[in-house]
C-alpha cells in the first residue's frame, strides 16, 4: 500500500501543503512560547517584579513542557497526530489568550504568580505540537526526502521569536501588553488550516486497522484516486500503544534524550546572547537587538543546510559534524572573546557560527529522535525524548548564572573572567549530543519507517548498523 508512497519522485501540491501547516504550526507555536519575554519589558518597573519572580514566569514554560511532551506524544499514538496537533494548537491559544485577564500585583492572586501558572500550560501544549507534528510530516513523504523534509519543519522557528519582537515594538503602543496575549490566540486560526488542509497520518491508520481511511489520506497526498492505490492482501489487527514499552528499546531511550539535552546549549546562549553583545562588545541594547536579527537569519539558513546534510550524508555523521561545529563555536567564543581583527569581533564571528551550527542542529535532531522509535511509539518516544531535552531549558540558564557567581539567574551579570567556562558548560551539551550521534545513535538514512520498525523489534537488530551490532 506504502509503495507507491515510496516510490514518488516529486512531492505534490498536498504534501507541501502539509509541510506549510507545520511550518506556519511551529512559527505561531514559538511565538506564544517567546511572547512572555517581551511583556515582561514592559512590566519588570510598573509592578516592581523580582529577579525570582521573573525567573518563575520564565522557566514555567520549561517545567510545562516536560510532561507536556510525554503526554501529547502518548496522545499522539492513541488518538492519531492530526487530533493532537489540532488540540496543542488550542492548548498553546487558549494558555496564551488567558493571560489578557492577568491581574494587578495587588491582587489576592498576584499578576506574576497569574503570569507563571499559564506559562506552564503554554509550554504543556509548546512541546506536545512538536512532539507530534513532525512524525506526522515524516509519514507522508517517502523515505529518501524523510530528514529533508522533516527537517523543513524547524527552519521557522526563530522567526517565532522575530514575531515577538515585532508585535512588542508596534503593536504594545496600540493594543497595550494585554493585547499581545490576545495576538497570541493566532495558533487557534492553525486548527482550520489542519482541519481542512491535512488529513490523519495514512502509516498511523494502517496501525489502527482503518486501511480504507489511509487509503483515502494516501491517494490526498499523492493527489490520486484511491482506488490506484491497492489495500494489503491481509490485514492486522488495531495495534496498541502502552508508554511503559518505550523502556524496551534502552538504546532508542539514551540516543533521543541525551542527543535532545542540547537544548541547554541553545537555551543558555540564547538567554544570555542580548546581554552578552552589551557587556562584552560594548554596544547599546538596541544595536545588540539589530544584532539578533542577523543571527536569527543566519539561524535560519543553518537549518535549512542542516535538512539537506541530514539527507545527503546520513543522521549520524550529520548529527556529529553539527554538534561538534556548535561545540568548538561556542568554546572558541569564550576563551578569544577579547580578540578583535581590526574592528572586527572574534566573539562576535564566533557567536554568529555558534547560532548557525545550533539552530542547525535541531533539524537533524528533531526529526532524528522520532526515527529511533518503532512505529507504533513514534509519537510517544519523540514526546519522551523531547521532553527530557526540555529540561536543558532550566539546566542551561541556571548552570549558567552559578557559574559566575550571580544570584540573578533572568539577567546575570557578565563576569569576563568566568565568560570562558560558562561558554564551555554550555558547549559540552553540543558535544556530547554529537558523541551520541555516534556511539549511541544508529543510522535511518534510507530505511523507510516500516525497515526501522522491524529492525527495532527483532531480537538482534543487526539490520539498523551494519558496522556494528546495536543491542536494544
Amino acid at each position: 500500500m506504502l509503495e507507491r508512497l515510496e516510490q514518488q519522485k516529486k512531492l505534490t501540491a498536498n504534501q507541501w501543503r502539509i509541510i506549510l501547516t507545520t511550518n506556519l504550526g511551529d512559527m505561531l507555536d514559538f511565538f506564544d512560547f517567546f511572547l512572555i519575554g517581551y511583556v515582561l519589558a514592559f512590566i519588570l518597573k510598573e509592578w516592581h517584579i523580582t529577579y525570582g519572580q521573573s525567573a518563575i514566569i520564565l522557566i514555567s514554560a520549561g517545567l510545562g513542557a516536560v510532561p507536556g511532551a510525554f503526554f501529547w506524544g502518548w496522545m499522539g499514538d492513541r488518538i492519531g497526530r492530526r487530533t493532537v496537533f489540532m488540540l496543542t494548537a488550542l492548548n498553546v491559544a487558549i494558555a496564551t489568550g488567558i493571560m489578557y485577564f492577568t491581574p494587578n500585583q495587588d491582587w489576592l492572586i498576584p499578576g506574576w504568580a497569574f503570569l507563571a501558572f499559564f506559562r506552564f500550560f503554554v509550554g504543556f501544549g509548546n512541546a506536545g505540537m512538536i512532539a507530534v507534528d513532525i512524525p506526522l510530516v515524516q509519514e507522508f513523504v517517502p523515505t529518501y526526502k524523510r530528514g529533508w523534509v522533516a527537517g523543513l519543519t524547524t527552519t521557522l522557528l526563530p522567526a517565532g521569536n522575530i514575531l515577538g519582537a515585532l508585535s512588542g515594538w508596534l503593536l504594545e503602543p496600540m493594543i497595550s501588553w494585554r493585547g499581545l496575549f490576545l495576538v497570541g490566540l493566532a495558533p487557534a486560526l492553525l486548527v482550520l488550516m489542519i482541519r481542512y488542509w491535512v488529513p490523519e497520518s495514512p502509516r498511523f491508520l494502517m496501525r489502527m486497522g482503518r486501511y480504507d481511511e489511509a487509503r483515502e489520506s494516501l491517494a490526498w497526498a499523492l493527489q490520486c484516486h484511491p482506488s490506484e492505490i491497492e489495500l494489503p492482501a491481509t490485514t492486522a489487527d488495531e495495534e496498541t500503544t502502552r508508554w511503559r514499552e518505550l523502556f524496551r528499546y534502552p538504546r532508542s531511550m539514551a540516543a533521543g534524550c541525551l542527543i535532545a539535552l542540547s537544548q541547554a546549549g541553545g537555551a543558555g546562549i540564547l538567554m544570555w546572547i542580548t546581554a552578552l553583545f552589551v557587556m562584552v562588545l560594548k554596544v547599546t541594547p538596541n544595536e545588540a537587538a539589530y544584532m539578533m536579527i542577523w543571527v536569527g537569519i543566519l539561524g535560519i539558513i543553518g537549518r535549512l543546510a542542516a535538512s539537506w546534510m541530514s539527507d545527503f550524508f546520513g543522521r549520524r555523521w550529520s548529527g556529529f559534524v553539527i554538534g561538534m561545529g556548535g561545540a568548538v563555536a561556542m568554546a572558541l567564543a569564550g576563551y578569544w572573546h577579547d580578540v578583535y581583527i581590526g574592528t572586527v569581533s572574534v566573539f562576535f564571528l564566533f557567536i554568529m557560527a555558534q547560532r548557525f551550527f545550533g539552530d542547525a542542529s535541531y533539524a537533524i535532531i528533531g526529526p532524528y529522535i522520532a526515527e529511533v522509535w518503532p512505529n507504533r511509539l513514534r509519537a510517544s518516544g519523540m514526546g519522551f525524548s523531547y521532553g527530557i531535552g526540555n529540561l536543558g531549558k532550566i539546566i542551561g540558564p541556571l548552570g549558567l548564572a552559578l557559574i559566575v557567581g550571580s544570584s540573578d539567574y533572568v539577567s546575570p551579570k557578565v563576569v569576563p573572567s568566568a565568560l570562558f567556562p560558562a561558554l564551555l558548560f554550555l558547549a559540552f551539551w553540543y558535544a556530547q549530543a554529537a558523541l551520541m550521534f555516534l556511539l549511541v545513535g544508529f543510522e535511518t538514512k534510507g530505511r523507510s519507517i516500516e525497515e526501522i520498525n522491524r529492525a527495532l523489534d527483532t531480537s538482534v537488530g543487526v539490520e539498523l548498523d551494519p558496522v556494528r551490532v546495536p543491542a536494544q
